[in-house]
């Protein structure tokens, strides 16, 4: 037996990061509770728990490895998104919370549309499936697709559709050179790659080191390609008054604005998140 208390302070000892005391205290909390269901309750309990030596072992690796400057969520394997906990693997990005905005938003606008048939969404560059898994379990009666250009995020996707129960459609494909492969669509939605190479230096080393350059990078000279692509074939394949949203670059709001209204989106604005940054673009097919 070990005294959960005392297991937390050691935990806290093998993580050597330059964080601040509180940081490390929140990451040895979210690991306990990972692998021993300890809550913060418990541990300021010294609630004693079963402890073997392979316990000790798997304690002294994860603390290895986010020693090293791995993302939390890739030693554990997963991570949260929309109260719901998704497999995570560094074939994906890590769902930030940011991206749940861009999730509500859609929720919003569809709860709006009082169709008695089932709605069409679509997800682009869809990665862990975070987006189009937690529309398909929000939104009753929704049909849900969702593309990605790489296979191995596509399995990731797939295995949180079926740990989570949710009815998504998933297609590989590269939405630079093929077009939809669904039409009538009530909603699009995408998070793509929108950070200009030029910015990687200012960049965190545990997401340059860690985390597919190929749903991170766009390049300098062209950082707008995956909205003009989107743009483009959206305005072909939702419905009239069906919506785009996408999350951007924070630098690029007017910019991707401007190629929304270029493809006849109309009543285009630029949302900013709950950090006041610039965040998320949406339209309505005109």
């Amino acid at each position: 037996m070990r005294n959960s208390k005392a297991l937390f302070r050691y935990l806290v000892s093998r993580i050597t990061l330059p964080d601040d005391a509180d940081e490390v205290h929140t990451m040895a909390h979210i690991v306990l509770q990972h692998l021993f269901s300890l809550s913060r309750t418990d541990i300021l309990a010294e609630k004693e728990i079963p402890f073997t030596a392979l316990d000790e072992q798997k304690l002294d690796t994860l603390a290895t490895r986010i020693s090293a400057g791995e993302p939390l969520q890739y030693v554990l394997g997963e991570t949260e998104f929309y109260g719901r906990i998704f497999k995570i693997t560094p074939d994906v990005l890590i769902p930030r919370p940011e991206t749940e905005e861009l999730v509500r938003l859609i929720i919003n606008h569809t709860s709006t549309r009082g169709s008695s048939t089932a709605l069409k969404l679509l997800d682009i560059g869809t990665g862990s499936g975070c987006i189009p898994i937690t529309l398909a379990l929000e939104i009753p009666r929704s049909e849900v697709y969702a593309l990605d250009v790489s296979a191995p995020a596509l399995a990731v996707a797939k295995e949180n559709a079926a740990a989570l129960h949710a009815h998504v459609s998933f297609v590989l494909t590269d939405v630079l050179v093929e077009k939809l492969p669904v039409q009538n669509l009530d909603a699009v939605v995408s998070n793509p790659p929108y950070i200009p190479l030029s910015e990687s230096p200012s960049m965190k080393n545990n997401v340059l080191e860690f985390e597919p350059h190929l749903a991170l990078f766009v390049p300098d000279n062209d950082p707008l390609k995956f909205y003009k692509a989107i743009a483009e074939k959206a305005a072909v394949a939702l419905k009239p008054s069906g919506m785009l949203a996408v999350e951007i670059n924070e630098r690029f709001g007017s910019d991707v604005a401007h190629v929304f209204r270029k493809h006849g989106f109309v009543n285009v604005e630029v949302v900013k998140d709950i950090f006041g940054k610039e965040r998320i673009v949406k339209g309505i097919l005109g």
